[in-house]
């Protein structure tokens, strides 16, 4: 299972290589095999994912590990339903959506990759719904923050056009990750009530992921009622997708709570 881990992990790597040779030298065979070998890496990964459910008779998001994992094969599946809706327009996705997923595969290959049990508190019918929800927020949120760096990249280069459509790619990103941003803390109250008697404890965790709602509520605010565009909309991607990192590595890494784990 490790191996397979492994695997997928270098065939990440080597579709990351042949999305930047592929844009950086313009060759539409390159870029061909990227895809192909994208593809690859995200079947071998579902494969790695499905394997450690079976084997450790659960979904497999109890830990950091896992969760950095499922969080990067969804910006995969996320980068590749993406692409093949319009592909001659989001073929530049897959030179930000390959190595973000690349980078997150990374990182969880940084962790204790030990299967261990439940904590008596996770066992419960929330527990799918609660970080499944948080691993989809958390990959529209990263895709978005891909596409509005893109957006200040190219903001010079390109017609207004195709300024626009990155611009409102980034905002239904964004409105499918507060939605599933509210899930996470709408179910994670009941679920705390029910096994912690008490709704709402200012625990780190619960903490940060209040205050990344309330960014990106402001953001959709900004846009929805100010109507906010272009480059201040996408500045303002960029600087919250920092909090949703905060919020996944640092406030585990850094601070204690009811919600740390390794």
């Amino acid at each position: 299972m490790n191996v397979l881990f492994t695997i997928s992990l270098m065939v990440y790597f080597a579709a990351t290589l042949l999305c930047f040779a592929g844009t950086a030298f313009r060759k539409d065979g390159v870029k061909k095999a990227a895809l192909l070998v994208l593809l690859i890496a995200v079947a071998a990964h579902i494969i790695y994912i499905v394997w450690r459910g079976i084997a450790a008779h659960r979904l497999p998001l109890a830990n950091q590990f896992e969760f950095a994992t499922m969080f990067a094969l969804m910006v995969a599946i996320f980068t590749l339903v993406l692409y093949y809706r319009n592909r001659t327009r989001m073929e530049w996705l897959l030179v930000f959506g390959t190595p973000l997923a690349f980078l997150l595969q990374s990182y969880a290959a940084l962790q204790p990759k030990e299967i261990t049990e439940l904590m008596p508190a996770l066992k419960s019918a929330w527990f799918g719904l609660h970080i499944g929800s948080a691993a989809l927020s958390y990959s529209a949120f990263a895709l978005a923050a891909a596409v509005s760096l893109r957006y200040l990249i190219v903001e010079k280069k390109t017609d207004e056009k195709h300024l626009t459509q990155m611009d409102y790619l980034s905002y239904r990103l964004i409105s499918f990750g507060f939605l599933m941003l509210s899930i996470v803390i709408f179910s994670g109250c009941i679920w705390a009530e029910q096994a912690w008697s008490t709704f709402w404890s200012w625990d780190p965790k619960e903490t940060w992921a209040l205050i990344t709602w309330i960014v990106y509520a402001i953001y959709l605010h900004q846009r929805l009622r100010l109507k906010w565009r272009g480059r201040k909309m996408a500045l303002l991607a960029c600087v919250s997708f920092v909090l949703v990192i905060f919020t996944f590595v640092g406030v585990n890494t850094l601070m204690s709570g009811l919600h740390s784990y390794k």
